[in-house]
């Protein structure tokens, strides 16, 4: 259950207040397209971009501002792999485990992840600044192993440069 704020934030029933400026860009993103589901995508990731993931509460929030089912804010943040629904560490890594990438030594490189960082795939690092996962393709199928942290392609990774590589995301 939601209920709207004199102010126009949108409030679910948990608590969870969508922030106005989220509100706004939503409903801009809502405008480009002919369809209110279409902006739903871009929705979920400005929550997700000032929250770092999406909570519960602003799938209702979310449905509500684009005037369309919560079920279907649900079911699109379930199906991207890139819309995080719990907290994730301040700099997520994915582990590209495509076909191109296993046989270019991905096993060897999610390994040496996974000691280096003291986390096995799926888990946040004690300090909050590394989410480990792996993800189906990163499109760079020519420098495997591939790695994307944040919004930065490295490939092809050894497991010797983890460490190095690491030290820029501080």
């Amino acid at each position: 259950m939601t209920t709207t704020a004199t102010i126009g934030t949108t409030i679910a029933s948990d608590g969870f207040a969508l922030d106005p400026a989220d509100r706004e860009m939503i409903l801009e993103e809502r405008g480009h397209y002919p369809y209110p589901q279409a902006a739903c995508i871009e929705a979920l990731k400005i929550v997700q971009k000032r929250h770092g993931h999406v909570p519960d509460g602003a799938i209702p929030a979310i449905a509500e501002t684009l005037g369309i089912r919560v079920a279907d804010v649900e079911g699109v943040a379930t199906f991207y792999s890139l819309i995080f629904r719990q907290p994730v560490g301040r700099h997520v890594i994915l582990i590209c485990d495509s076909s191109s990438c296993f046989l270019t030594d991905y096993e060897e490189l999610r390994d040496a992840f996974t000691e280096h960082l003291g986390i096995q795939m799926g888990q946040t690092t004690a300090d909050g600044r590394f989410t480990l996962l792996p993800v189906c393709c990163l499109g760079a199928c020519d420098r495997g192993p591939t790695i994307l942290i944040g919004e930065d392609l490295h490939g092809p990774v050894t497991p010797g440069e983890i460490p190095r590589l690491l030290e820029a995301y501080a």
